[in-house]
């Protein structure tokens, strides 16, 4: 027996079968650059699509970010997909295999892959309803910061620190966008109790009316809306601003500057 086995062994046709394997290694490296290289071409139409979307229809950059990154994203899924199924036939696996594949998978998604399926439904409606958008500065639960990518699957968002938390679509339950409209910018100042206030306030007034003339930033404002807290050292005065979106920070420390900077003057001149 072992003898009839060796025999059997000798006699394959190793040569057929090295060149079979190397004709469907071959088919394979083909198809991957060919998919490389449509990947790269449609990527590259689909921006050029959306940089005219934005321009013709005036929608926000932002909007124009989001839908895009989200026709990328389905754009290479199915790309990929037909390369599997394009890959799997040139080894002989037929269509029929692959869809019987595609049922089991989908059988399988029906029972245990609901939170994939959460995700896509939450992720199709935060773009329908526009709840959100790149570049938007919004809170989702515990984390805060600069959305960077709406995907199907996750948001990307970039917190002030540098991390960026991807966040599963079905855990964003209740979401707060802090860029819908003007922001606001909002300075409590202290000055030492025994100052003049009436003077204080004026020489602040003077200074919020000298930056907002050189600030485009600042949409209204700035104003001192008066005292906000008193105790026994310090009184608190407030100042408020509507600025662009993303830029209320800035106006924040450049305002805090210029009061600093009015009443060292103010105490110098008196």
């Amino acid at each position: 027996m072992i003898r009839l086995n060796i025999d059997h062994l000798a006699n394959f046709n190793w040569t057929g079968l090295l060149i079979k394997a190397g004709t469907i290694v071959l088919q394979i490296i083909v198809l991957y650059i060919i998919y490389l290289i449509i990947r790269s071409i449609g990527t590259k139409i689909i921006h050029t699509i959306f940089v005219r979307y934005q321009e013709r229809q005036h929608v926000s950059v932002g909007r124009a970010k989001t839908l895009e990154h989200l026709v990328k994203n389905t754009f290479s899924y199915v790309l990929i997909f037909f390369f599997f199924v394009t890959a799997l036939q040139s080894i002989g696996i037929g269509v029929t295999s692959i869809l019987a594949g595609a049922g089991i998978v989908g059988l399988a998604v029906g029972f245990g892959a609901q939170g994939l399926v959460s995700d896509v439904v939450t992720g199709f409606f935060l773009l329908l309803e526009k709840q959100v958008d790149v570049d938007d500065y919004i809170t989702v639960g515990n984390f805060n910061g600069i959305v960077e990518q709406v995907g199907l699957r996750t948001t990307q968002l970039r917190d002030f620190d540098g991390t960026l938390h991807f966040i599963p679509n079905r855990q964003i339950t209740s979401l707060s966008n802090h860029s819908r409209g003007n922001m606001r910018a909002l300075v409590d100042f202290p000055i030492d109790y025994n100052e003049d206030l009436d003077q204080a306030i004026q020489s602040i007034q003077n200074a919020c009316k000298a930056i907002a003339k050189g600030d485009k930033a600042i949409v209204d404002g700035p104003h001192v809306l008066g005292v906000e807290t008193v105790d026994s050292s310090k009184v608190v005065l407030r100042i408020i601003a509507r600025t662009l979106n993303g830029e209320q920070w800035n106006v924040e420390r450049r305002l805090k500057k210029v009061i600093k900077e009015a009443l060292a003057q103010s105490e110098q001149e008196g």
